[in-house]
């Protein structure tokens, strides 16, 4: 399941995972976002995409997300809890079938070489995430 995380955490973006604590995990203190309320509206999901993106201006929780997403990435999600790992899934799930653009704005700065979407394809799929 190492493997999802990785892909699954591009997908945080919604999941607004923040700063790490001295204990080496992230903070959660976000863990309570209702992430299906920001998935149903448009607008607050495309802020949220804008801030890690460079686009747009970031709520603190999305400059927080965008602070450790690079290190999510390449620590596998090491220091997410369960509730951040499924959260992201969610997050995932609905922006490959729902808002692939997004997706694609996404994967083309945080994987432009496509090397995470390689490794990991298999166990997302495992997980019933289709990567396209």
């Amino acid at each position: 399941m190492k493997g999802i995380a990785v892909i699954a955490l591009l997908a945080v973006v919604l999941a607004v995972v923040a700063a790490k604590p001295a204990e080496d995990k992230y903070t959660t203190k976000y863990d309570n976002v209702d992430l299906e309320e920001i998935l149903k509206n448009k607008r607050l999901l495309k802020n949220y995409v804008n801030c890690l993106l460079e686009k747009g201006n970031c709520s603190p929780d999305g400059a927080e997300l965008k602070k450790v997403l690079p290190d999510a990435i390449k620590s596998e999600c090491s220091k997410c809890s369960e509730k951040q790992k499924n959260g992201s899934r969610t997050v995932l799930r609905h922006l490959i079938d729902k808002e692939p653009e997004m997706w694609k704005e996404l994967e083309a700065k945080y994987d432009p070489t496509g090397d995470y979407a390689k490794k990991y394809r298999a166990e997302a799929e495992k997980e019933g995430i289709k990567l396209p």
